[in-house]
């Protein structure tokens, strides 16, 4: 579980990077992706019905999203807000390639810290 600090949860938030922000598309996950003007970086997830119309699915897609950014957020440039919409694909990927697909939407994105 990511931590309070590292979650985007208001509407308001959600809509800005969705509307302002930079897009990265890999596979089954598209990346949007927002400066902000904290020393935290934020995440967000988007699994729609589209995906599975079984909130038990939507759900299995989220925790693995929310665990293989978690492993990741250490190596994230500081004061982005970030959103990860997936892609009905999604669904018969296993962790592993989802994780793989994250690494190259964030060096796609340039986000990662050297």
């Amino acid at each position: 579980m990511l931590f309070n600090r590292n979650r985007l949860r208001k509407k308001k938030d959600f809509e800005k990077v969705l509307k302002e922000g930079k897009s990265f598309r890999e596979d089954s996950l598209v990346l949007k992706i927002k400066k902000n003007k904290l020393q935290e970086v934020r995440f967000g997830f988007i699994v729609s019905q589209k995906v599975s119309k079984k909130a038990v699915i939507r759900n299995k897609v989220k925790r693995r999203l929310r665990e293989a950014v978690k492993e990741e957020i250490n190596k994230i440039r500081k004061g982005f807000d970030i959103i990860l919409i997936s892609l009905p694909s999604i669904k018969g990927k296993d962790f592993q390639e989802i994780k793989t697909t994250i690494k190259k939407l964030f060096n796609k994105a340039k986000i990662l810290s050297l």
